[in-house]
């Protein structure tokens, strides 16, 4: 079947996500993961002729997906690099930024990507394929209390000094290239009822590690906080326990790290009101038509 905007990504809480952005018709805002351009076309939906979108993607699949429209400009990048690109277009301030975290229905299907284990393919797992190191290229290089530190910190796995052994005994042995040789060398270790959830968090640790996505995540956050407006609004949604908390840090404190600091005379100023004191999760119909949705959680704070 043929990739469209439609079938590439279904977003996640689109109209809670986008509600959540408060949108001024005549505003300047940024979809941080643009995807399959389902919540921009939300946003677009509610700007008038002066406002205008800068939608962000690092895969280039993505821009089967660009929208046609005048108040719309794609941005071939990294998110974590917004504040060097709203600088390059003369954007000083934001109204709004929404970004819908993780990996999208379309990575997980395509086969050639090797996000999922559902597959034989080749250990990829970039969102840009242009450069970067594989997953192959992890596994195979990392010393092993590298590779233990990778799947403790990314996957929370208990067992992971005992996987990064065998990784590194089976690798001697001969490189491993493919999914296939992966769970191959690592599934004796899983209790068949838990594989599944265990390979999906081994899957995570690594794809998080190619990326870097804890740390662009940090650059994004920091970056919105120095550009939103006064009033201006932060939407994101999450999927893992490690981006939400990163958010939620940043939301309640201004740093990834959660602390409360104070200034000379002891006063705490942080630079966020939350506009959802509870996470907001998606409702039961949500999550029966969209299985991706179940993990998700939406924050939403006010620039003050």
């Amino acid at each position: 079947m043929a990739t469209t905007a439609q079938t590439y990504h279904v977003p996640v809480m689109l109209k809670d996500s986008v509600d959540g952005l408060n949108i001024r018709p005549g505003g300047i805002y940024v979809d941080a993961t643009f995807g399959g351009g389902g919540h921009s076309r939300e946003i677009l939906s509610r700007l008038d002729e002066r406002g205008h979108l800068y939608g962000f993607d690092q895969d280039a699949d993505a821009e089967n997906n660009i929208v046609d429209d005048k108040r719309f400009t794609f941005v071939r990048s990294n998110f974590r690099y917004l504040k060097n690109w709203m600088r390059y277009y003369g954007v000083e301030k934001i109204d709004g930024l929404l970004a819908d975290l993780g990996v999208s229905s379309h990575h997980f299907d395509d086969e050639s990507r090797g996000f999922s284990f559902r597959y034989d393919t080749p250990l990829d797992m970039r969102m840009n394929r242009r450069e970067g190191a594989t997953a192959a290229d992890i596994l195979n290089g990392y010393d092993e209390s590298r590779l233990a530190d990778v799947f403790y910190i990314y996957g929370e796995l208990k067992s992971a000094r005992k996987i990064a052994s065998v990784v590194v005994k089976a690798r001697e042995k001969s490189r491993l290239t493919t999914t296939d040789d992966f769970l191959a060398a690592v599934s004796p270790l899983f209790r068949k009822e838990r594989e599944k959830k265990e390979m999906a968090r081994l899957f995570q640790a690594l794809r998080i590690e190619v990326n870097n996505e804890m740390e662009a995540l940090r650059d994004l956050l920091f970056a919105a906080t120095s550009l939103l407006c006064h009033s201006g609004r932060l939407s994101v949604i999450t999927y893992h326990s490690l981006e939400d908390r990163i958010v939620k840090n940043v939301m309640r404190t201004g740093n990834a790290e959660g602390s409360m600091r104070q200034d000379f005379y002891g006063r705490i100023d942080v630079p966020y009101t939350l506009v959802n004191s509870k996470v907001i999760v998606p409702d039961e119909d949500e999550q029966m038509e969209n299985p991706r949705s179940r993990s998700a959680k939406l924050r939403i704070a006010e620039k003050k």
